[in-house]
């Protein structure tokens, strides 16, 4: 029998057979990128926690790099299963691995994709269209079926989506929404161990980004089920409602935060929709919040995993903006100490203390922020994969070049996902106590958003009124009178901290 060779993050049941099972800890992975300290902590002792379950079973080898790990062991003698990125299939490709099973642990297929997108005919892709070809072909919050077992076309409630349910600012005069903090793990001794190892690799000179901190993650089987109850039970009625809003005081909101599990392959993604699906049934969560959160899971998580096979290796340096400014090493660092923007400060605070923040967070001030300066597409790329505790390079091309930045030109998003302080004002509480106002884009109080909204506006112009979507924006722009000050203003802000 073969020994399957299994990656960090194919650590559920659903990768496993019942045959021998090799694992290998190559810690050249942490010494060729900085990761967030917390990251490679939780990757860690997630993996140490999967060998421990099962070691008569499963061989650990820790070694300097993946080709050391293979050691004395016939690579014709391994197989595995397909890895989530294209430099990992090639590793195992160059490495002789004698078999490789399809990738597990999605909802849908790669067959189910690519079937869906030959009948587009040559229209652009979208995301809606996918995430209701799922819904139909899966039967997944749709109007009972027939008596003979087939699906209809009608989804429940008469709509394919409640947006318009699901974008409620923040409740006034809250700090918290009002449900219970999510679910936290309990270290034990192999956390302890981790973050030895880690302390000793850094004396070596293996360097990490951010704080250390509590493992707010789960990491083992037991605790991805333990998160999913508690999400399932406590906070996914009130999920909906606020999954677009930002309390700063509350990081997490009513968010799952299995994101993380479920990219360590702890939980498959059917069964998380089950559980949700349940609720709905149950009557125990609404229909609004239950179809925004299977519009994640099987939407866009689902449509993000195959357009990074789909649309290749080329996609992901793709610049459509020519943008090549280097971030600069306050953001890049999450060196925060002179960041007076409220919104900004505590964004890269998040990301600095946790390895994490909701997605309006990512999109609408980290992403925005990116874009709107010009910072290099590749670049903010690799800070988000490195810096999130969830982030991996599947997750970042369609998410990050593609919906934050706008490289691609076009294939992800109508429209740049540009935004000026009013946003930030309506959907967060990030603006009370702020020395900038959202509504002033000229001197010392204008809104480092706002100027650089128009200023990054003012830049693309050219392209920009060719995009009909665009229109009634640059028609704005023109009616400024104070945009030759807001250009010479935000070109004298530069790189600063803001």
């Amino acid at each position: 029998m073969n020994t399957r060779w299994l990656f960090a993050d194919q650590l559920g049941p659903h990768f496993d057979d019942g045959g021998p099972l090799l694992f290998i800890e190559a810690k050249s992975v942490f010494a060729r990128r900085k990761y967030h300290r917390q990251k490679a902590h939780l990757i860690l002792t997630a993996l140490h926690s999967r060998v421990l379950q099962d070691p008569e079973r499963i061989t650990f080898v820790q070694a300097d790099t993946y080709r050391q790990g293979i050691g004395d062991l016939v690579p014709g003698n391994l197989e595995g299963i397909a890895a989530t990125s294209r430099p990992a299939r090639e590793l195992v490709r160059t490495l002789g691995v004698g078999s490789v099973h399809p990738e597990r642990g999605w909802f849908t297929s790669v067959e189910e994709f690519t079937q869906w997108a030959a009948k587009r005919d040559g229209k652009r892709f979208l995301m809606e269209d996918w995430y209701r070809t799922v819904r139909r072909a899966h039967n997944v919050l749709m109007v009972d079926g027939e008596p003979s077992g087939e699906p209809t076309s009608e989804p429940a409630g008469g709509r394919w989506n409640f947006d318009s349910e699901n974008r409620l600012p923040p409740p006034r005069g809250h700090t918290h929404l009002p449900v219970p903090p999510p679910w936290q793990p309990t270290e034990d001794a192999i956390d302890e161990r981790v973050r030895s190892q880690l302390d000793t690799w850094e004396t070596e000179g293996i360097e990490f980004l951010g704080n250390d901190g509590p493992r707010r993650f789960a990491a083992t089987r037991a605790e991805a089920l333990s998160a999913l109850d508690d999400f399932i039970n406590h906070r996914l009625p009130m999920f909906g409602p606020y999954e677009d809003a930002v309390l700063w005081q509350d990081p997490f909101m009513a968010h799952s935060l299995l994101s993380v599990p479920l990219n360590l392959g702890l939980l498959h993604p059917r069964e998380v929709v089950d559980r949700a699906l349940s609720e709905y049934a149950n009557g125990r969560a609404t229909l609004a919040s239950v179809e925004g959160f299977v519009r994640q899971v099987i939407g866009w998580r689902e449509y993000v995993w195959h357009l990074y096979w789909h649309l290749g290796a080329d996609y992901e340096n793709l610049n459509a903006l020519n943008a090549q400014q280097e971030p600069p090493e306050w953001f890049l660092e999450l060196k925060t100490d002179e960041v007076q923007a409220h919104c900004l400060k505590h964004s890269l605070d998040y990301v600095r203390d946790l390895g994490y923040s909701h997605h309006i967070i990512r999109l609408m001030v980290l992403s925005n922020w990116a874009l709107e300066r010009g910072y290099q597409p590749q670049t903010i790329s690799d800070w988000f994969r490195r810096a999130f505790v969830d982030g991996y390079p599947w997750v970042m091309a369609a998410n990050v070049i593609g919906m934050g930045l706008y490289a691609d030109g076009g294939v992800m998003a109508t429209k740049p996902y540009a935004s000026g302080g009013a946003y930030l004002k309506r959907m967060t509480d990030f603006c009370g106590g702020c020395r900038y106002d959202p509504k002033i884009r000229v001197g010392e109080k204008a809104c480092p958003f706002t100027a650089g909204y128009w200023a990054f506006l003012h830049q693309h112009q050219d392209g920009f009124r060719r995009n009909h979507r665009m229109a009634t924006a640059m028609r704005t722009m023109d009616k400024l009178t104070d945009l030759s000050s807001l250009v010479a203003q935000e070109a004298e802000r530069g790189s600063a901290a803001p």
